[in-house]
């Protein structure tokens, strides 16, 4: 199973970079979509009418300012859509935000922090996971490497109060 990472503009891609970075150190597919819900909606509806019949399992939806990717997304399909609301107006991304996490009720999009593209990465590995165990264990590795690396980020701090 794969995830289609959409984003809106290509200006979105050094906040998705790490994402997809993430998804491919899982083992998880990635295809990566430039998509505007406003200037090109006949692609959008295209890519995800066609979603399942190429494999994808999931959608990163990433947008700014208006941000109605991902609803737009989530209204063509009843897979996971996962929006990232990215940091693009003088609004700092609390538009997108609001855009994103404010969808009518049976049209869900699962939203995450503004730029938080890293956790919809990990969000979807964790969907996949359910039906994969592999994934369940790279998953719980993931989760021990953590604990280790703020373990010896605690142990730096202890020293050098010392």
């Amino acid at each position: 199973m794969k995830v289609a990472v959409v984003m809106g503009s290509d200006s979105d891609l050094p906040v998705l970079k790490p994402a997809i970075e993430l998804l491919h150190e899982f083992g998880v597919e990635a295809e990566v979509i430039v998509a505007s819900a406003h200037r090109t909606p006949l692609k959008v509806q295209e890519l995800v009418s066609s979603a399942q019949d190429r494999g994808v399992g999931a959608f990163i939806s990433a947008a700014g300012a208006a941000a109605h990717l991902g609803g737009v997304i989530a209204s063509y399909t009843t897979l996971p859509v996962i929006g990232v609301p990215i940091n693009a107006t003088a609004l700092n991304g609390i538009d997108a935000l609001l855009s994103t996490v404010q969808m009518p009720s049976g049209i869900p999009v699962a939203t995450m922090a503004i730029n938080g593209a890293k956790n919809a990465a990990i969000f979807v590995v964790e969907i996949f996971a359910l039906s994969n165990p592999e994934l369940k264990q790279k998953l719980a590795q993931y989760r021990a490497k953590m604990v280790e690396e703020v373990e010896a980020k605690a142990a730096k701090v202890a020293k050098e109060l010392q």
